[in-house]
């Protein structure tokens, strides 16, 4: 478990440095997985515009699905509109089969769709052959430390089935095992590459670090993305997955 408030692990507290560094760690990551020539990507990060103009700015076409709650904010937060098509929907019913050459879903996008299993189906339809998915999900690990922190004690023993678990401001997440979200990816037909933590430094070990010498944040991003293990949810408030289709 994270000794730290759950409002802190789901990135919108006051841990700085940690978050900075976590940023850091998404956008390297981000930077090795795209592909290699100018791509169509599908954004379903939540419309807040940092990763489409991330991906924009690597030289890739972005169709961002965005909420009327975000657009605003996501159009304050581009850096490439000429590259970067953003859509207001609920689904990707605007998209033809097989469209996109990848798909990235940052920010917890499948756990804060609880009806992850058919989205992943759309994602997987507007996919061409060869096209490959970028997700990322809340972790049993974060879970179960916001229900202990609630006292939901009964409730971390069912840890087997889908774990949906009560936010402290009313908002419900989805959190994965690996197995689980294995399971996701391959029962909506993708092949998994690789799953693992998005993060395996604990927040105390990267403020400890940065606060002795801020210039090693390049080092910590490439000692994390370079030494964690692969399929292992023990750690981690995020998991992390890549995958392709056939």
């Amino acid at each position: 478990m994270l000794p730290i408030p759950a409002e802190e692990l789901n990135g919108s507290g006051t841990l700085g440095p940690y978050w900075t560094f976590y940023r850091a760690v998404v956008a390297e990551q981000l930077n090795r997985w795209l592909p290699g020539r100018p791509s169509t990507i599908l954004d379903l990060s939540g419309g807040r515009g940092r990763w489409s103009g991330h991906a924009a700015k690597a030289g890739h076409k972005v169709i961002e699905v965005v909420d009327f709650r975000r657009a605003l904010e996501s159009q304050q937060q581009l850096r490439d509109a000429d590259r970067v098509r953003q859509v207001r929907a609920d689904d990707l019913g605007f998209l033809p089969d097989g469209s996109v050459d990848a798909v990235v879903a940052e920010e917890r996008a499948l756990s804060i769709e609880l009806m992850a299993e058919s989205a992943m189906e759309d994602v997987v339809r507007v996919l061409r052959p060869g096209g490959r998915a970028l997700v990322c999900v809340d972790s049993l690990v974060l879970g179960m430390a916001i229900l202990a922190e609630q006292n939901y004690w009964a409730h971390l023993r069912q840890t087997g089935e889908v774990m949906l678990v009560p936010w402290p401001d009313g908002s419900i997440t989805r959190c994965f095992s690996s197995g689980q979200l294995r399971e996701l990816l391959t029962g909506a037909g993708l092949e998994v590459e690789w799953i693992r933590p998005r993060t395996v430094l604990s927040p105390s070990t990267v403020d400890h670090v940065l606060a002795t010498d801020t210039r090693a944040l390049a080092w910590l991003v490439r000692t994390e993305l370079d030494a964690h293990p692969d399929d292992d949810d023990t750690v981690g408030i995020h998991l992390v997955a890549s995958a392709f289709k056939k």
